[in-house]
Parts: C-alpha cells; structure tokens; sequence
C-alpha cells in the first residue's frame, strides 16, 4: 500500500502557536522565522498557555477560550510549557491531549552519525499512547504513609492506538512493530494493552510484530536500536522510551513530536522548558522546528517540510551546531537565531551525505487516526464475586487483623485474604514481610457469587467494629474470568 497522501490545499492554513515559556519564545520564534523564509503559507493565530495564564488563577493553564480556537485551527505548534510544581495545577500538556482526543503521540527518532554523536544504527518510530494509564493523575493520599496512583487502560483506547501505530507502519513502509509492556507483573492492565497489540496485528499479515517485556526491551533499544523499526507503548513507558531513543539521536533537542487525534493535531518539541537556560539565547530549536515539519507534512504541505527539512540537514552536515550537540564534525558553535539563520540560508540545499528528506507523498495522521476507530465491545457476561475492603488500621500483627475481620464476615462475604501493599500476609504470612498502615482484605465466598446488598451488609459490620474503610474495590467475573489479580503469594 502506497503512503497515504493530503492533497494540497488552496486555502490559506490557520494554526494556532503557542509561544510557551522558558526557551519556548526563543525557539518558536527562531522555527517561525524558518516558516516565514522558507515562503510557507499559514495564518498564525498566536495563543496564549502556560505560566501567564497559571498566574491569574487558572489552574488548568488553557482559557476555555483559547481551547476554542485551537479547536478550530487546523493544528497547534507549541512550545514547551512550564507546569508548577505543587499539588494546585495539573499538567497542562496532559490536560492538552487529554481535552482534546490528542490520543497517538509519534516521535520519530534518527541517527546523524557521523556529524552528531549518536548511535549510527537509529532509525526509530515510537508510538506512545497519549491519554490513559497513570498520566489519568487520578491520585489519592489514603492513609498517613500510603498513596496511590491508578492506572487505567482501556480496550478501546488501546485498540485504537495500535491500529494507528499499524497502520502508520504500513504508510511510512516499515516492516516491524514492536509492543512494549509489563504484562509478566501487571496481567491485568499491560496484559491488555499486550492480548490487543496481538489481536490487532492478525490484520496486518504483512508486517511483523512481537512483544517485549519494557525493562529489557528498554535495554536492548539503547545498545542495539537498529534492531527496532516501530515501538507501540502505553503512556508511562512510552514517555521514557521515546526520551531514551531522543537521547540515542545525540540530544532531547533534536526530536519533535506530533500529538494527533481524529479532528486535531499538535506539534512540540518532546523536551521541557529549561528554565535554567531561558533568555540565553542557547537553546537548540531543532525539536520544534522537526516537529513543525511533522506539521507540514500533515497539513498537506509536503514540498515545504521537504524544503525546510533538508536545509536543516544540510546545516547539521556543515558542522553548524548549538551547544548541545556533541560532534568531531563541529565546525562553528552557534545560538538559537545564529542557527535558525543558517537553516534559512541553506534553504534549497540538500545534504551531501546524510540522507535526503524526501516527502512527495504525505503522511495523512488524521486520516489514520479515523481509521483507527476500535471495533464495537463484544457483550460479557459481568458478575460480582466478592470486594476488596482498604482499611487504615495499625493496632496490632496482621493476625490480629485477620482474627478481627474473620468475625465481620459471614458465609455471604467471608474473609478470604489480607494483603499489605500486595503482598499476603494473612493468612500465612511471614514476620519479615514490612507492613504499613494500608491493608487490603478480600472478602470472598469459595466459587460463588456476591450481590451489592451483601456488601453493605458487611460495610455495616465493619463500621460497627470500628474500622476505617477508606476504599472499595468490587471483585468481578467476566464471562466467567477474574476480573481481579491475585495477592502477591497466595
């Protein structure tokens, strides 16, 4: 199958830019300088995210306002944002991809060996999921010593995601697709991003797959890259595989992203703000300016990326580099507009040795993201077989615990295990095992089933024995299958 490509449009293209903070003005300003030389035709609409809107109190750093209009451009450049540290804000680039069903996040990362010091076999797309797992930020401190973070992944969401990760190695003409999880520990969630990277790959026969457990998938991507062609990941994973194989490249500062969902697009260099660094006038622009070329390519303005992007190259090739790069073929040590000026003056120019870019045919993201639409949910017979019952306790041994609740329970919800931080202790637990004040106890019948009427009953009981409930978690079958993971040991 041939690259999907956007025909040309003959409007000109709205985008919204976002100037962002710390080097964000400094390296939006030098990639729009890039835009305007290079003659790309777009109506920037400049928006306003991040710390000065963190300032006059909204605490998700996006106006409702500014949201509307990025809504109805045609795609966001931005520059990298500054979240404060502190429990009042969340992170405004989540709240982003988020809001906005920015679900793919794709970061394509190259070797330029020998004029950036970097791994010469690298030639890397990373696939992240963008919406779910821990980066939902649904966090809660329970008890004195204890929080918690949940992690949520959904079939949907990941079917959805891997379809797009497919089909974009189909249309870029790749041969492998590599899945990365932690399913050996977390059977539950990573076990179903995994069961559906195999479902979805039976429907591209002529691409390869295989799937990798992340911590050695994570070091054979750093010793061997040329080994992976497509990684697909969940959220977390992918944040830090994508910076590891940034890192590969020679600099975080070399690498774009772009963030696509069906209806929107945002592009942003994958490094952060830099406060350290800010108004210096050092920063690399490379990260945004690559993901500006992304942006081209999916707005249908293949001939221009191709433009800017060999001109880019043919500026790495000269030796002309920002202080981040490490490189023998250093010629001259340049700033952020010294080395935005040298990519304008090489506009036209193609690189000698690295390979040319080469974009006649365009990329359609969005087109991909709408095919990649998850397949209706199949019916499940769903049944409630028992409840977890967290509980902030420290009065005595776990078998002290374990007596105590034995007499809460009843032969509806008896007590079946307790675990602290997963791990059982009771009954047969060991006196090494550390406990803190968090417990975690399973109240079950042997094969039967539950109703929501015996769990109050036994919510009752507890309240009346003097214990602290602090959460619930109810115990499902799904046409038959634990929806629910055992304890550590039992």
């Amino acid at each position: 199958m041939a690259p999907l490509a956007l025909a040309p449009q003959e409007t000109k293209l709205r985008i919204a830019v976002a100037r962002g903070d710390g080097i964000g003005p400094e390296i939006t300003d030098a990639t729009l300088a890039v835009l305007d030389a290079a003659g790309v035709d777009l109506e920037l609409d400049p928006v306003e995210l991040g710390a000065a809107v963190y300032a006059r109190g909204v605490s998700s750093g996006v106006e409702r306002e500014t949201l509307e209009r990025i809504r109805t451009a045609r795609a966001l450049l931005k520059g990298p944002i500054t979240t404060p540290s502190g429990g009042g804000v969340k992170s405004l680039n989540v709240t982003l991809r988020k809001s906005l069903s920015l679900f793919a996040n794709v970061r394509p990362c190259l070797s330029y060996s020998p004029y950036v010091a970097g791994h010469p076999g690298l030639d890397v797309l990373v696939v992240r999921e963008n919406e779910e797992d821990t980066y939902g930020g649904i966090e809660h401190r329970q008890t004195e010593q204890v929080t918690q973070c949940l992690k949520l992944i959904t079939r949907p969401g990941s079917e959805r995601l891997i379809r797009f990760a497919f089909g974009l190695a189909r249309a870029y003409g790749r041969r492998r697709v590599t899945c990365m999880t932690k399913s050996n520990i977390m059977k539950i969630t990573d076990g179903l991003f995994m069961d559906t990277f195999r479902q979805v790959a039976e429907e591209f026969p002529e691409l390869a797959s295989d799937h990798q457990i992340i911590d050695i998938g994570t070091a054979r991507l750093a010793t061997r890259p040329e080994d992976y062609d497509v990684v697909v990941l969940p959220n977390l994973y992918g944040d830090i595989v994508s910076d590891v194989t940034a890192e590969l490249s020679g600099s975080v500062g070399l690498c774009g992203s772009a963030n696509v969902g069906a209806t929107c697009a945002m592009f942003e260099a994958i490094h952060g703000s830099a406060p350290d660094i800010a108004g210096q006038g050092i920063a690399n622009p490379s990260g945004l300016l690559l993901a500006a070329v992304q942006m081209l390519v999916h707005l249908g303005l293949p001939q221009d990326a191709q433009r800017i992007h060999n001109a880019w190259l043919s500026t790495i090739e000269a030796g002309i580099h920002t202080a981040d790069i490490k490189s023998e073929t250093t010629r001259q040590r340049v700033g952020t507009q010294a080395f935005a000026a040298a990519v304008i003056a090489r506009l036209g120019e193609e690189p000698r040795r690295l390979p040319c870019a080469r974009y006649e045919l365009g990329s359609a993201l969005a087109e991909l993201a709408r095919d990649s639409t998850p397949a209706p949910p199949r019916p499940q017979v769903k049944e409630l077989v028992g409840v977890d019952v967290f509980l902030d306790w420290s009065a005595g041994s776990p078998a002290e615990l374990g007596d105590r609740l034995r007499r809460c329970g009843d032969a509806t919800l008896p007590l079946e295990m307790i675990t602290n931080r997963g791990v059982r202790v009771w009954p047969q637990g060991l006196p090494e095992t550390f406990c803190t004040d968090h417990w975690r106890c399973r109240f079950r019948p042997e094969g039967g089933s539950a109703s929501w009427a015996d769990v109050l009953a036994l919510l009752g009981r507890l309240s009346d024995a003097g214990f602290e409930v602090i959460k619930l978690e109810n115990l499902y079958t799904f046409d038959g299958r634990p929806g629910f993971s055992l304890g550590q040991g039992q």
